[in-house]
């Protein structure tokens, strides 16, 4: 599988990297010259915790099994539990979009699920609230255990203080996305991994055509497009030492540029709503789109030729890189119930079969051959860019108060988008109001 061992390699070096720039939260463990994701095949089932006296019901909540999803979480349910004939999952489900407000609502009335999804970006802030349990003696006391099931820095990433707040569920990432039959009319070349924003920008306009609906590319205004955006541009979020903003400085200009100055132009201004900008691919009115690998299985059906290339860069090439964990309630009455089924969901050969077999983003597991059939599906028939893309991943920056942050980016790229400010005063005062949530 071509440079499959690097990209993975590189995968954890630059999680790890971003997790020890983050201000005031987790801190994960220093990584080791060398270390790369082994060829470890998954640990088998784990093992059920003794038989309680009476059966125990556990409840997990997720996001990113609904809606497409929902089956393939039951069919790892149902055999977890052939498996743990005492331990019942009892499923809850939110929208992505309602998930933190609901999760927040049931952690300050003090009854949280059990177990629950946080993605990398929210670990810091919950894991830094005592909100987690703490795995590490649940892992240090099962004899079956073994990290290097999982990529050995994707692991260690949500640790802190030397604790293990979360075990690594899926990761993803964002890449290119084109519909091969308008660059095919329009005699355009596709993209190809050599490609630069200004390559992007006159394929583009010449895929461009107004008077028929049709539009170059679609990419969104907001927070994880521009940290994304300001990195293939060279510039950082924070200094050094994570005391003040710098993403409001002449790179991150250019960068939040990039994302605004195509409305209109070769970007849609009226795909903005929720679920636009898909709907505008999916009826094949869309040339170029910048999106994650979770909506493969979404296009599988599509009435046009697409495939999928490693984005565009500036002066140098950077993806975005999406990591879940799965983690347990520090109040739940079941820690070795919820240990036993975390494991499972993460590592079990059954689980990461399904998560493979659905195209539900990838399993965070470091054995490389288990890909090998997520790669042998179409379409896209690209999907090596996956992987390839992984070579030049960037986390996102990680505050505690991460919501925050990232409305306050957001809010300001929306009004410069919006015109109601300049680009350059939008920066310069998220920035302003960016540093106060670091004093």
């Amino acid at each position: 599988m071509r440079s499959l061992t690097r990209a993975l390699a590189a995968v954890a070096a630059t999680a790890m990297l971003a997790g020890a720039c983050t201000g005031g939260g987790a801190t994960p463990a220093s990584a080791t010259p060398g270390d790369t994701p082994g060829d470890t095949t998954p640990t088998a089932s784990p093992v059920a915790p003794s038989a309680p006296a009476e059966p125990v019901t556990l409840t997990y909540f997720t996001f990113s099994a609904a809606p497409d999803h929902l089956e393939d979480l039951d069919a790892i349910v149902q055999a977890f539990e052939q498996k743990n004939p005492n331990i019942s999952i009892e499923v809850q489900t939110a929208a992505y979009a309602d998930y933190f407000t609901k999760l927040q609502t049931q952690v300050a009335g003090g009854s949280p699920p059990d177990t629950f999804e946080l993605n990398y970006e929210n670990s810091v802030a919950y894991a830094s609230s005592g909100a987690l349990l703490d795995l590490s003696p649940l892992a240090a006391a099962d004899p079956d255990f073994d990290p290097s099931v999982y990529y050995p820095k994707a692991y260690e990433v949500f640790q802190a203080d030397g604790k293990q707040f979360g075990v690594p569920e899926q990761f993803s990432d964002v890449i290119l996305f084109y519909n091969k039959d308008l660059f095919d009319a329009a005699r355009v070349a596709y993209p190809d991994p050599s490609w630069t924003w200004e390559d992007e920008r006159e394929a583009a306009e010449k895929l461009t055509d107004t008077a028929n609906g049709v539009w170059g590319h679609y990419q969104p205004i907001q927070f994880f497009e521009f940290y994304k955006v300001l990195a293939q541009n060279g510039g950082t979020f924070f200094n050094a030492d994570q005391t003040q903003s710098t993403f409001n400085d002449a790179k991150g200009v250019e960068a939040a540029e990039w994302l605004i100055g195509k409305l209109d132009k070769t970007m849609p201004s009226d795909a903005f709503g929720p679920d636009q900008d898909s709907a505008l691919f999916k009826s094949g009115k869309l040339a170029m789109w910048h999106t994650g690998i979770w909506l493969f299985p979404s296009l599988a059906d599509a009435p046009f030729a697409w495939d999928v290339s490693v984005e565009p860069g500036n002066v140098t090439k950077a993806h975005h890189f999406f990591a879940n964990a799965v983690v347990a309630s520090a109040t739940t009455e079941h820690p070795a119930e919820a240990w036993a089924w975390l494991r499972f969901l993460t590592s079990s050969e059954e689980a990461v079969k399904v998560r493979l077999d659905a195209s539900w983003e990838l399993a965070a597991v470091a054995d490389q051959s288990l890909f090998e059939p997520y790669l042998s599906q179409t379409p896209p028939d690209n999907r090596e860019a996956v992987f390839d893309a992984l070579a030049d991943i960037v986390t996102p920056p990680v505050i505690e108060q991460q919501s925050q942050m990232q409305d306050i980016v957001t809010q300001a790229l929306e009004k410069a988008r919006l015109g109601q400010m300049s680009i350059p005063d939008a920066l310069d005062e998220a920035a302003t109001q960016v540093d106060a949530l670091l004093q």
